[in-house]
């Protein structure tokens, strides 16, 4: 039984998994209208070049273009698309034009790997004030602090990898586009999961996570009215990844994107109350968090070691969570987390299970 007829429905369209996939987060399960269109498109480039293969897909690639620019809140011709939101990021920075030493403010749920691509820069990092201690940005903080100083941009991750915590990214933009600061939004861990129209200057994010389309395909939009000054330019790309990407946010829309969101806010709810208070394991976002990525905090003592031995016994279980450790989110943590991430066709049973499993790990 799975937590709703959407689950079941969901479900039905995948191949059936071998284990208990509580992984969305790392990479979501693609459906098999999604693998036979990309298998289909290889085929074709086979047969008639690659090319001319493309040539022939033009106009669902125009449609796939269409969905995904209406999903974060942009037009067809702001998008580009690169192989994954971290080559994204980069052809991003490699394009604008910032001044030396530009200025970047932060959430502490920044990615690691951002926070490198700005010190290889040579980016002076702020980071924005909490107004919890979950993590989310005190917006009327924000709003004070920008009245006296403006980075050269924002940068925000929506939901980062090593906290399931949604930032107000609405409200960030706003006020920063009152004091004249772009915002640029990493979107990795937050399209087809979370609502996604922000009105932000530049967005990028993955295929490959909670919109479950194909690995190998990122994208980068940037408003045609951005206070950002920058084009990135679209080069060379993997048309086959593409057409599956756009399959897999046709299937979103198909459903509704709002009846997914709720229905994930949902599931991260019932998960986060069943993982509660389960030995020493100690859950890190607030019950009622709008998403599906859950973390627990391990037990008193562990290392990163520890955790990724649980996390290879639980494999062993049958149970695929992620061994989260503190390099995702170096300003916010100092301790390696468990990450669940289930999608819509979790099953009640599997959430007993993983809770059956860690109770007596940590003792």
């Amino acid at each position: 039984m799975y937590c709703s007829e959407l689950g079941e429905q969901w479900h039905a369209a995948r191949v059936e998994p071998s284990l208990a996939h509580l992984d969305a987060a790392a990479a979501g399960r693609s459906s098999r209208a999604v693998i036979e269109t990309i298998t289909k498109h290889l085929e074709r480039e086979a047969e008639r070049g690659s090319y001319v293969a493309a040539a022939e897909q033009a106009d669902t690639l125009a449609a796939g273009r269409r969905a995904l620019a209406s999903l974060i809140g942009h037009t067809p011709d702001e998008l580009s698309f690169r192989d994954s939101a971290r080559t994204s990021l980069r052809a991003l920075l490699n394009s604008w034009t910032l001044p030396m030493s530009p200025t970047v403010w932060v959430a502490k749920n920044e990615f690691g790997p951002n926070l490198a691509e700005f010190e290889h820069r040579d980016f002076a990092v702020r980071v924005l004030p909490e107004s919890d201690v979950y993590g989310h940005v005190d917006v009327d903080a924000l709003e004070n602090m920008l009245q006296f100083e403006q980075p050269d941009f924002i940068h925000i991750c929506h939901i980062g990898s090593a906290s399931g915590l949604v930032q107000p990214v609405a409200e960030i933009v706003a006020v920063s586009h009152n004091a004249g600061v772009p915002v640029v939004v990493d979107m990795a861990q937050s399209v087809g999961h979370v609502p996604t129209v922000t009105g932000a200057d530049i967005v990028y994010g993955t295929s490959r996570k909670w919109l479950t389309g194909p690995r190998g395909v990122g994208f980068v939009a940037v408003r045609a009215d951005s206070l950002a000054d920058v084009r990135v330019e679209s080069s060379d790309s993997f048309i086959a990844g593409q057409l599956g990407l756009g399959a897999a946010v046709a299937e979103v829309l198909a459903i509704g994107q709002q009846k997914v969101f709720r229905e994930l806010a949902a599931i991260g709810r019932i998960t986060r109350e069943r993982l509660r208070g389960i030995g020493s394991w100690e859950v890190m976002e607030p019950v009622e968090e709008a998403s599906a990525l859950v973390t627990l905090a391990t037990p008193p003592g562990w290392g990163f070691s520890d955790l990724e031995a649980a996390r290879d016994k639980l494999l062993e279980t049958g149970i695929l969570v992620t061994a989260a450790d503190s390099w995702r989110a170096p300003l916010a943590a100092d301790q390696p987390h468990l990450r669940v991430s289930p999608h819509l066709d979790v099953r009640p049973e599997q959430l007993d299970a993983l809770a059956t499993a860690i109770r007596t790990m940590g003792y």
